[in-house]
Order: C-alpha cells, then structure tokens, then sequence
C-alpha cells in the first residue's frame, strides 16, 4: 500500500465504521463495556497501525492539510489511552506467562 493521505484517510475511515461496529455489539450483547470486549484488542491494534502509517507518512515530506494533521492528533491522543491494550506479543497462550494472559483474558 502506498503511503498517501488518501490512504491514511482510507484507514481513518475502517477504524471508524469498526468502532460503531463493535458499540453495537456490545450493546446487542447486553450493554457489556467496551473495555471488557474481546474486540478491545483488535480495535487498539488498528489505531497503532494507523498511528504508525499516520508517522510514515509525515516523513514522506508530503503537505499534510489542516484537517487530516487534526485527525492525527486526536487519533495519537486516543491511542495513549488505549496503547496498553496493544497486542504484546505474538506467543501462543500456552507460552504466555501468567501476567500475559490475564491481561489478555482481562482478570
């Protein structure tokens, strides 16, 4: 994929429409809180690709229009509060220390 705000936009745009998906689920699946959802994990690992891919593309030396540098902005401020849900490691679970797996588990 090359790295173009289009892209970026693009990308913006999924974790959006995957956010109001997984509201609705937890709301469907009797008003479970977000951050008790299995999605948490998945939904944290989108915004760090999009956080990196938003960093790559300020290197490219490209204008980033008004907008979009705002759109980053709030994205980076989201994913410090949810950057501790990132996937830590790609170990199967029978691998994982105890530590590991219940914040995978969320106990």
């Amino acid at each position: 994929m090359a790295i173009t705000i289009q892209n970026y936009v693009k990308l913006v745009n999924f974790y959006n429409q995957m956010t109001m998906v997984l509201s609705a689920v937890c709301v469907q699946k009797g008003g479970i809180p977000l951050e008790n959802y299995v999605g948490r994990f998945f939904a944290a690992d989108v915004l760090e690709y999009i956080i990196e891919y938003g960093n790559r593309l300020k290197q490219t030396g490209e204008k980033i229009p008004d907008d979009i540098a705002n759109a980053m902005n709030i994205l980076e401020t989201q994913f410090e509060n949810v950057k501790n849900l990132v996937t830590p490691t790609q170990k199967p679970i029978y691998e994982m220390t105890l530590e590991e797996f219940e914040k995978i588990m969320n106990i």
